[in-house]
């Protein structure tokens, strides 16, 4: 199932800022919830929705709101353009032709390439020039 990214606003119908309640009511039970407590003023829960390829990120300690969404490169939509198979110089060409230009690039730990466009609070994981994950937030 693909979904449309909406730079800093959300994904499909729901925007940065909702509950896991509203999330529910459009996308159903999780596959599974985990809570990571990296930070105790910041815990954060994780919605995985495995039939989406994609968890949501609440944080907030009493109303968790969505502030970040992680989801596979095959299932995103952004600008109109399905980004499954994207290599990494048509992600480039995608986000420039709209008018974001200054991109950060690293090689992660693990073995993937990463890169950003902070203007936009967008990651881009690449392994082997093919896209495998998107991150983005509000």
């Amino acid at each position: 199932m693909k979904h449309v990214i909406e730079l800093k606003k959300g994904i499909d119908n729901l925007t940065f800022g909702c509950t896991i309640d509203e999330v529910k009511k459009v996308f159903g039970e999780a596959s599974a919830i985990e809570t990571i407590d990296n930070e105790p003023e910041t815990p954060t829960i994780v919605l995985h929705y495995d039939e989406h390829g994609m968890s949501l990120f609440f944080e907030g300690e009493t109303n968790p709101t969505l502030a970040c969404i992680d989801i596979d490169g095959e299932n995103a939509i952004l600008f109109g353009k399905s980004l499954e198979e994207y290599s990494e110089q048509a992600v480039v060409q995608l986000m420039v032709a709209n008018k974001y230009y200054s991109e950060d690039i690293e090689n992660e730990s693990w073995g993937e390439r990463r890169i950003s466009f902070p203007e936009a609070n967008i990651d881009f994981f690449f392994e082997d020039n093919s896209l495998t994950t998107i991150t983005f937030g509000k």
